[in-house]
């Protein structure tokens, strides 16, 4: 078999999107051109890769396995090109960082500040739904560093806390739970719960809190945004758990406050993390190094929050 390093970079972005025109746009070649590529692939493992169906394509039984082996030897090949950085000493070139989206609110800041010094490093950020779909990235190899709450322990990989992160209870304005401090988690008992979907590291913390209370939630909605559920919190549909970062702007404008229960804020660790059998390259060096360095003055506006008063934020 005499396949190139460039065809299995094509067979894989192919594969990752399902349709030839779209890794097109994505490596900048002509949709011929990935075509032609995919086909000399086949002719060289003289299987089929693909099942075509109209412009759509998807992996056949043969691809599946063979997208295993093409992963490996693209990322045996990316580590030896980061070794190599490494003895060039150079920072430049593409780092792929991967957030929950909880980060949102507060890594763009560091990616600037970071920016400014590191002018020659390209950053493509991708945004997951949540904690288990990181780690999904992850194990795939497609992200270089992460930055999660709860560290995956079902990956070997290595994790740095960097920043507090708080995590409350809010509810709408005009709820009948504001006005007095300090109250059990008891109270929360028969209260409509809004919460994020499973795999959530939000939706975890505050099961793990509730259930140590002995509290089981009624949920009466599940979604996938704190946007969202921000928006239903506010129109008075229910309570919710949610990162304190996340709602700085609603607090400030009386939107949203927070409930003062016993044992909150909950307290966990933004984390930076990395798979150890990765090799970093001196980019994803430079961010790491940064973030650790940068990443509790970036978030401590947020933290002030916590020492405003609680009537304040309520």
């Amino acid at each position: 078999m005499n396949v190139t390093f460039r065809q299995l970079r094509v067979f894989a972005e192919v594969a990752r999107l399902g349709s030839m025109s779209r890794a097109a746009e994505t490596l900048h070649l002509t949709p011929q051109a990935i075509s032609m590529q995919v086909r000399e692939i086949e002719l060289q493992v003289g299987l089929p890769l693909f099942d075509r169906t109209g412009r759509s394509v998807s992996l056949s039984t043969a691809g599946e396995y063979f997208l295993v082996h093409a992963r490996r030897l693209l990322a045996c090949l990316q580590e030896a090109d980061n070794a190599m950085a490494r003895f060039k000493r150079l920072e430049r070139g593409l780092l792929t960082i991967g957030i929950v989206s909880t980060a949102k609110y507060f890594v763009p800041s560091l990616l600037a500040r970071f920016h400014e010094a590191h002018e020659g490093i390209d950053v493509r950020l991708c945004v997951h739904e949540n904690r288990e779909a990181l780690v999904k990235a992850m194990e795939a190899g497609e992200i270089d560093l992460s930055v999660m709450g709860r560290p995956p322990r079902e990956l070997g990989a290595r994790a740095e806390a960097f920043a507090a992160h708080p995590m409350v209870f809010v509810c709408g304005p005009g709820h009948p739970l504001l006005g007095a401090r300090s109250r059990p988690a008891g109270v929360l008992d028969g209260q409509p719960f809004i919460v994020r979907e499973h795999g959530s590291g939000t939706r975890a913390a505050m099961a793990a809190f509730l259930a140590d209370r002995h509290v089981v939630p009624r949920i009466t909605m599940e979604i996938a945004s704190n946007e969202t559920i921000k928006q239903a919190v506010m129109a008075g549909l229910g309570v919710s758990f949610l990162s304190l970062h996340t709602i700085g702007l609603e607090l400030r404008n009386g939107l949203i406050r927070v409930l003062d229960i016993d044992g909150t804020p909950v307290m966990r660790t933004w984390n930076i993390v990395h798979l150890q059998s990765r090799v970093l390259s001196p980019a994803a060096e430079a961010f790491r190094y940064h973030i650790i360095e940068h990443g509790e003055a970036c978030l401590a506006l947020h933290d002030s929050l916590l020492t405003t008063g609680r009537e304040s934020i309520r």
